[in-house]
């Protein structure tokens, strides 16, 4: 089975919403795009390099995949474009979008069913990049097998969350973490069964 890895960049209050650029996603009225990039250290290029150094896929919804199809093709000799470029992308999409980037496929019907196959295909890890909604959907069908959370010390109050209403309660386990000269810190968690509740109050 294939390991499903999803890769987001978050504030401290939680929003994931257009870390890249100002003109990244401004949907919603959202004036903060750009918020991770004075963050960046030499730490996470290299994390970031580890994370794709071996052969992997892509999964994402389609506005991650129109930002990163804008990008990456036309610049490939920024780090990190050939694996991008080389990897196969399958694109969850409720319509029937032009998919120009090479090596893009539209999964077709149910998002979930079609990531579930995938899982049970032969290749290298699946991974997601941004995508909010569509990380919402399969944390909801326990498609995750790990998250790594980039969480920045800034916070915005507004704009799209990654943990919005309806995450599925579920427990975590962190496995790896580590913190750059920016003080992001960058968790890397496993599902971890139910959420166990208990009281501190004294009997």
């Amino acid at each position: 089975m294939r390991k499903l890895v999803v890769s987001t960049f978050v504030t401290l209050d939680g929003v994931m919403q257009a870390p890249g650029g100002p003109g990244e996603d401004d949907s919603g009225g959202f004036t903060h795009g750009g918020w991770s990039v004075r963050y960046w250290d030499e730490h996470m290029g290299q994390v970031m390099a580890a994370a794709m150094s071996s052969p992997f896929d892509l999964v994402l919804g389609r506005r991650t995949y129109d930002i990163f199809a804008a990008y990456w093709p036309h610049a490939p000799e920024e780090a990190g474009a050939k694996p991008l470029n080389d990897a196969t992308k399958y694109v969850a999409s409720r319509g029937r979008p032009t998919l120009e980037w090479a090596e893009s496929v539209l999964i077709e019907g149910d998002a979930a069913e079609g990531v579930a196959a995938l899982k049970e295909g032969d290749g290298p890890e699946l991974q997601v990049h941004g995508s909010g909604n569509l990380v919402q959907t399969l944390l909801r069908h326990r498609l995750v097998d790990e998250l790594r959370l980039w969480v920045f010390p800034v916070l915005l109050g507004s704009g799209k969350r990654l943990f919005a209403d309806g995450t599925v309660p579920t427990g975590l386990s962190l496995v790896d973490s580590t913190v750059s000269s920016t003080g992001v810190v960058i968790g890397t968690y496993e599902p971890a069964g139910e959420v166990v509740t208990g009281s501190f109050a004294l009997d």
